[in-house]
């Protein structure tokens, strides 16, 4: 890659086009829950389409499909681009509709700007900066976006994706356009829901020994659980620390005046990158059992609803190398670190053999999920152009 190339490819992003394609994204509502993602998927693969990428789309459940756009390269291993179509509930609180797209002094508010369709539409402009050399034979490799279903819940595209991959193509890495201030996040811990059900047996509560409380057993679990998690923490290291536990949601009983019959949890637990949900849940049935929690009338099933794997890329592999020098070469603001929220990067990174990192604009934290979501068209521009100087240098 020449000094003159890269020039000539950050000339080519057009920040117009980025705002058009995001407003169009946010203006197709794709609520999940809801499974209502056709809409948005529609609006990208017309974009795409219209730039003169490959495109495919298959429907993982009726409505809901992913979609797989190509900038077709050399025979050489490609690079990937990752993102979402669904968003999370808008909810109340907006100063506007949530579905039509506000921009105002560089900013652009709607639900799904930061996450993620601003990521999506820089990431098509960046391979549509990248198509002229595409097209003189210049990339050693493809450059794919892949954009998924039901992210925000419960993964049903990605897991979709890498049980049906073609693993006959080789991908240098995979970013992930999902919002981190253009911080480059080398490593995600995972994440998995444990729903635990408890039975006991019902009794009048004048006399509570005559049977055996569930809301009891589910106290004693959750001691469990808290005893782990200031194990786990106190020892935290590395780039990613340690798995947590959070006991998010409890409900049990009859009534006041009955000992309660049953109970539920519903646990939180953040992987770290070599751990399995389900040896979790083997692992807490053990402690479940030795704790003699289930015994005379209580009984206790634990069940994994959702697993969402981690990743750890070395700090010194070119996909992070090559992502921070981008930024670099544009000024922008970035370092290298790990993340505490989960993304369908592990299932890229673990069950494809695919290198990740998580690399787009804006903020996950102080702008996604909440009321006037929003991002700054600078960073959407940024990103773009760093997208495209990524590529032509694992690529050009």
């Amino acid at each position: 890659m020449t000094a003159s190339e890269s020039d000539a490819v950050v000339a080519r992003i057009r920040p117009d086009e980025i705002v058009a394609l995001t407003r169009a994204l946010v203006d197709a509502p794709s609520e999940n829950p809801g499974g209502t993602e056709a809409l948005a998927v529609a609006v990208l693969e017309n974009a795409c389409r219209d730039a003169g990428f490959t495109v495919t789309t298959h429907e993982v459940t009726p409505g809901r499909p992913n979609l797989i756009a190509t900038l077709p390269g050399g025979d050489g291993p490609g690079l990937m681009f990752l993102g979402h179509s669904d968003v999370v509930p808008a909810g109340p609180g907006w100063t506007g509709d949530p579905y039509r797209t506000r921009l105002s002094d560089g900013v652009l508010t709607g639900r799904g700007t930061v996450d993620m369709k601003g990521g999506l539409a820089s990431v098509v402009e960046a391979m549509s900066a990248l198509a002229p050399l595409a097209a003189q034979g210049r990339l050693s490799g493809p450059v794919q976006l892949v954009c998924t279903v039901d992210e925000e819940e419960h993964g049903a595209g990605v897991r979709d994706l890498v049980a049906s991959a073609d693993t006959s193509r080789d991908f240098i890495g995979c970013v992930v356009a999902e919002p981190t201030d253009l911080v480059v996040v080398r490593g995600c811990r995972g994440a998995s829901y444990l729903e635990i059900d408890i039975r006991g047996r019902a009794a009048h509560s004048g006399r509570p020994d005559d049977g055996r409380s569930a809301i009891y057993a589910a106290a004693s679990i959750i001691d469990i659980i808290r005893a782990d998690h200031e194990a786990m923490t106190a020892g935290a290291a590395g780039l990613l620390g340690s798995g947590t536990w959070n006991v998010g949601t409890m409900s049990g009983g009859q009534g006041i005046s009955v000992v309660a019959p049953m109970a539920a949890l519903g646990v939180d637990r953040r992987l770290m990158p070599d751990e399995s949900a389900e040896a979790i849940a083997d692992w807490l049935r053990g402690r479940i059992a030795a704790a003699g929690i289930e015994s005379d009338g209580i009984e206790v099933d634990v069940a994994v609803t959702m697993e969402m794997p981690g990743f750890e890329t070395p700090a010194d592999h070119t996909l992070v190398t090559a992502t921070v020098d981008a930024l670099n070469s544009l000024d922008a603001q970035t370092s290298v670190g790990g993340w505490t929220a989960a993304c369908d990067g592990g299932f890229v990174s673990r069950d494809l053999g695919i290198p990740a990192i998580v690399c787009g604009p804006g903020n996950i934290n102080t702008q996604a999920h909440q009321p006037d979501e929003s991002v700054a068209v600078d960073d959407l521009v940024t990103a773009a152009r760093a997208y495209a100087l990524v590529a032509l240098e694992l690529l050009g």
